[in-house]
């Protein structure tokens, strides 16, 4: 692996922790030049977000609202935990789903 692609590999698994723009734009570069660390981190981002859409849809229709912002802490933390793995250039799964993220979304990235 030359450096080239290391470094676009580590600069697309940051680019994609940085909102759901730069998560479609980490998504575009990694596909013109795949690296594995890009698509791992693509789908961590990918998994997180789903996970809080999932669960703000729920919070809001039941009316939770500490629970909600508890689950915001812990998507945060989650959060935190991929994009420094991402800085550090590591491919470390966040707790919990990390690895069903992988194997879920392994098609995409």
């Amino acid at each position: 692996m030359s450096t080239s692609t290391s470094d676009n590999g580590k600069t697309v698994a940051i680019i994609s922790y940085l909102t759901l723009i730069g998560w479609i734009i980490a998504l575009i570069m990694n596909n013109s030049d795949k690296t594995e660390l890009g698509s791992f981190h693509i789908r961590q981002m990918l998994g997180i977000m789903l996970i809080a859409v999932a669960l703000s849809v729920v919070s809001q229709v039941l009316g939770i609202g500490i629970v909600a912002w508890v689950i915001q802490i812990a998507l945060l933390v989650l959060w935190i935990l991929g994009f420094i793995g991402a800085l550090q250039g590591e491919k470390k799964p966040i707790p919990v789903l990390g690895e069903q993220f992988q194997e879920w979304f392994k098609g995409i990235g």
